[in-house]
């Protein structure tokens, strides 16, 4: 179980729900619902770590919520 945090939001210039997770760099996954993005989000964050692993490259440990006020 991945515990790195997920920021979804709605894009109207994509018509979809963004998700990105910050820790990762680049990684993010879209979505027709909410649910969906969410759902895309745990598929793809597997994904960067396995390719992360692959490439031999660090991991971030997940930090939980972050803070950006």
């Amino acid at each position: 179980m991945n515990k790195y945090e997920i920021i979804i939001y709605w894009s109207k210039e994509d018509n979809s729900f963004i998700a990105e997770v910050p820790e990762l760099p680049g990684c993010m996954a879209d979505g027709k619902t909410y649910q969906e993005a969410l759902a895309n989000s745990k598929v793809i964050i597997n994904e960067w770590i396995k390719t992360a692993t692959e490439l031999g490259r660090e991991i971030p440990q997940a930090k939980g919520r972050l803070m950006f006020a």
